[in-house]
């Protein structure tokens, strides 16, 4: 059973047709490349899954469930099962790294026990353990990213979803976040990585689904960026 299914899935926003009839599945612990120009209808792929947006045609199922028939409960656990991030961070300014972490599990609606311990072990894994009282505006933006990563990462999610996660990092600071994503992925946890970076694309050396047009064009294991 995959843990992502689309079949036949189209998604227009009024006269614009962004998704046409794509098909595609993604298994447990794997970790897929989205590749495509802006507006090729990535980004609205990661909102489909979180149930943001709904398909204009098509079926779409995670854990074998049929995204469009979940109640409003239902659509809150699946999202605990998700983890987003994104190129511009949406870390709260006014929180400390470590509060952004425990902000979203408060959210989540976790117990307060044990949450600090989760959050100190989820800083380890990210590298930021001596950053924890730092405050969004005295990190750089590689370290933002982590933060980022370790609040999607706190509730255990069964896959990330990631959408241009180094889109305004610096070439070092791009490097750790997909050595980072590469290791979460070995620990289990799915990853769909939402990119244009040829570079980094090419050279982890995962599944590539290429899209054009609102269509995949390729899907290949071990795949490359050749759009």
């Amino acid at each position: 059973m995959s843990l992502v299914y689309f079949k036949n899935v189209s998604k227009a926003y009024g006269n614009e047709l962004v998704l046409e009839n794509i098909t595609f599945e993604i298994e447990r612990g794997e970790f897929v490349c989205l590749v495509g120009r802006s507006g090729v209808g990535k980004t609205t792929i990661l909102r489909l899954i979180t149930r943001e947006e709904k398909p204009t045609k098509g079926r779409i199922y995670f854990d074998d469930k049929d995204l469009s028939k979940l109640t409003p409960r239902e659509i809150i656990a699946l999202r605990r099962k998700v983890g987003m991030i994104f190129q511009d961070f949406k870390l709260l300014e006014s929180k400390t790294a470590e509060e952004n972490i425990i902000f979203a599990l408060e959210v989540a609606g976790y117990p307060s026990r044990g949450i600090e311990k989760e959050v100190q072990g989820i800083l380890k894994l990210v590298n930021l353990e001596k950053k924890a009282h730092n405050f969004p505006r005295q990190l750089s933006a590689g370290e933002k990213q982590r933060v980022a990563l370790a609040r999607a990462l706190i509730h255990q999610p069964e896959i990330i979803l990631a959408d241009e996660p180094t889109g305004n990092l610096d070439p070092i600071s791009v490097w750790e976040i997909v050595k980072l994503l590469l290791k979460i992925n070995e620990l289990g946890t799915a990853i769909i990585l939402a990119t244009h970076d040829k570079e980094v694309v090419n050279a982890i050396n995962k599944r590539v689904i290429s899209l054009e047009s609102g269509r995949i064009i390729r899907d290949e294991k071990e795949g490359k960026y050749l759009i």
